[in-house]
C-alpha cells in the first residue's frame, strides 16, 4: 500500500481542529487520516511544558542545527592548527 504524504500546513490544520474541540474520530472520518498518525502529529506539533513554547519538531530541528554548528567549529579548530604550524 502506498504511503500518503501530508504537507506541514495540513498537519497543523488537523492539530488546530483537534485543539478546538473536534474529536479524533471525527477527524478520521472527515480527512481519512489514521488515528495513530493524528496522535503523532498532536504530540509533535504541540508545545511541550517548560520547553519555552517549542514543539518536539522545533527542538529536533534546533538539535540538528546545533550538531552541524559543532562540526563546523571542530573543522575550523583543525584548520587553525594546520595554518598555525606553517
Amino acid at each position: 500500500m502506498k504511503q500518503k504524504r501530508y504537507n506541514q500546513e495540513f498537519k497543523q490544520t488537523i492539530v488546530k481542529l483537534y485543539r478546538s474541540g473536534t474529536s479524533v474520530s471525527d477527524l478520521i472520518r472527515e480527512y481519512g487520516v489514521s488515528e495513530v498518525t493524528i496522535y503523532k502529529w498532536i504530540k509533535t506539533l504541540s508545545p511541550i511544558e517548560n520547553g519555552g513554547g517549542l514543539t518536539l519538531a522545533e527542538i529536533a530541528e534546533i538539535q540538528k542545527e546545533n550538531l552541524r554548528l559543532q562540526q563546523e567549529v571542530e573543522i575550523l579548530k583543525k584548520a587553525m592548527t594546520i595554518f598555525a604550524k606553517k
